[in-house]
């Protein structure tokens, strides 16, 4: 085609070749703009289930604070500032995509659906942001707003503490606002909102705008659950449990044998204790096992007596010491009853409380005990069924004859519900990682970890979410066909979510489950 006289049809061909190489630069570019616009969907996407992740980690911080506030009050207020701080960079992103989209009406078709392949011009954000070669009113309250939230998240203090230095590092990437340097030597700068919004295409902005909701949303979940691992990682240091001390009985008689066992906190059949002293001498091997101490000693003359002792265990190479006291009486006669739950100082809704209660002295069959919903079930073991009782503490009534006197007593018991349990998938909670063949065969079920009663929960339907489709009510425990249909156009990387999770209690229908957390499942393959 090069060089000499061209005749009229290589002309022609040559002419037909230019139309052919621009008809392709073309169409290369809407697929570009498409692209970005679905982009900005799927971030879109990503964000919402971080936003419910947060709220998971904000509603667990929320009740940690109640019960126990020296803990998690602090924590707490800190989640509440950063929840609120997001909630307005997010809302002013969001708000600012809508101002942008209201200009570019001839985008959308006749019914409203928007076309990406028309935000390709730069002029709105270019109006909007720049004015007579400078940057705007506009453009310098977007930046403030990117750099205010930025400096507020750097300056967060968990325990006193800054952040991790390689999350300041995150922080600052993503919500960079700094000049840029174009060249090898970067002699040419550049404004950082010229940089990255003049001249850019609307679809390319819009999806600037959305991942700065989806980074803000990652930020949040990072420090909320940095700050609820590193509480759980602080409660699990063994310098952070106590020695207790849990006697058979307050009370002895003259010549009885103090029995009971010491502990370090909850009892850990794994726990090994180097040695243990009690009164200045060491417990013979034999009496430490199964994670706590026997005891094994005279009660002594009446009065009040201590144990004293300490825990020597190992950690890290070096001797751990945790002393301990607890107070005992010796008594004549019996002149109070004792009544302790089996599990917690609580009684709980729904399911079957075990109770011990007795008065040292008296036996058995000569202890009276009254409460609502209170069952004896033989020597000294009770079962109390608080599921229709309404009130929020419930009190146990006690009474006998001793030597001949009666003795009365009762004891005030706090009444709760059973704490809404965490969704599963093949037995996982939370943001799990699994390949598509094994969702779809995958069951889907509820449990409540760290409960304390042996409760059994069944799942009657739960609500499947994939990126892009409609949410799909599932009836059961496994996906049916039309959710596994969905599933199959999730791509590598993207996550669907099993959420509205209806739980039932299993051997008592007539109880409510509170609500049941959802579950965020990465596809990986």
């Amino acid at each position: 085609m090069a060089g000499g006289k061209l005749s009229a049809r290589q002309k022609m061909i040559n002419l037909m070749y230019l139309v052919f190489i621009a008809m392709l630069a073309l169409q290369m570019s809407k697929k570009v703009l498409s692209a970005f616009g679905e982009s900005g969907e799927e971030m879109a996407d990503a964000a919402k289930m971080k936003a419910i992740s947060n709220q998971q980690l904000i509603a667990d911080l929320q009740l940690k604070a109640k019960e126990q506030p020296e803990k998690y009050a602090k924590k707490n207020q800190i989640a509440s500032e950063i929840e609120n701080k997001s909630s307005d960079f997010i809302n002013y992103m969001k708000n600012l995509k809508s101002e942008i989209l209201k200009q570019e009406k001839s985008a959308y078709d006749d019914k409203g659906v928007l076309d990406y392949e028309k935000l390709d011009k730069s002029s709105t954000i270019d109006n909007m942001f720049f004015k007579d070669g400078k940057i705007s009113k506009k453009g310098k309250e977007f930046q403030q707003k990117i750099e205010d939230y930025r400096n507020f998240l750097l300056n967060i203090k968990v325990d006193g503490k800054d952040l991790p230095s390689e999350q300041k590092e995150r922080i600052n990437k993503r919500f960079n606002t700094a000049d840029v340097k174009h060249g090898k030597k970067g002699n040419r700068i550049e404004k950082w909102l010229e940089a990255n919004f003049e001249g850019f295409p609307v679809v390319a902005s819009l999806f600037k705008l959305d991942n700065y909701v989806n980074k803000s949303r990652e930020t949040e979940n990072e420090i909320l659950s940095g700050m609820i691992g590193g509480q759980l990682k602080a409660d699990v240091s063994v310098t952070n449990y106590e020695p207790v001390v849990v006697l058979e009985k307050s009370a002895y008689f003259p010549g009885e044998r103090v029995k009971g066992k010491i502990a370090l906190g909850r009892v850990d059949s794994t726990m090994s204790f180097k040695d243990v002293i009690i009164a200045g001498r060491k417990v013979p091997k034999n009496l430490l096992t199964n994670g706590y101490v026997k005891l094994d000693m005279p009660a002594g003359n009446v009065g009040e007596k201590d144990v004293k002792g300490k825990i020597v265990f190992e950690e890290e190479g070096k001797n751990v010491e945790l002393p301990f006291v607890v107070t005992y009486a010796v008594i004549p006669v019996p002149n109070h009853a004792v009544i302790s739950a089996d599990k917690m100082n609580v009684v709980y809704r729904g399911v079957k409380n075990p109770l011990s209660i007795s008065i040292p002295g008296v036996s058995d069959n000569k202890v009276k005990v009254s409460a609502p919903g209170i069952t004896k079930v033989k020597s000294g073991k009770y079962i109390m069924d608080v599921t229709r009782y309404k009130g929020k503490e419930v009190k146990i009534n006690v009474s006998g004859v001793a030597n001949g006197k009666p003795v009365h007593d009762s004891k005030t018991f706090r009444v709760k519900n059973i704490p809404p349990p965490v969704g599963t998938v093949r037995g996982e909670s939370g943001m799990i990682k699994m390949p598509k063949r094994n969702m779809e065969v995958a069951t889907i079920g509820a449990k409540l970890p760290d409960f304390d009663f042996d409760v059994k929960l069944g799942v009657k339907y739960f609500d499947f979410k994939v990126p892009g489709q409609p949410t799909v009510r599932v009836n059961g425990t496994r996906l049916n066909s039309k959710a596994k249909q969905l599933l199959r156009h999730v791509k590598r990387g993207q996550t669907v979510q099993i959420f509205g999770i209806k739980a039932v209690l299993k051997g008592n229908s007539g109880y409510q489950i509170k609500k049941v957390s959802p579950v965020i499942v990465e596809i990986i393959n």
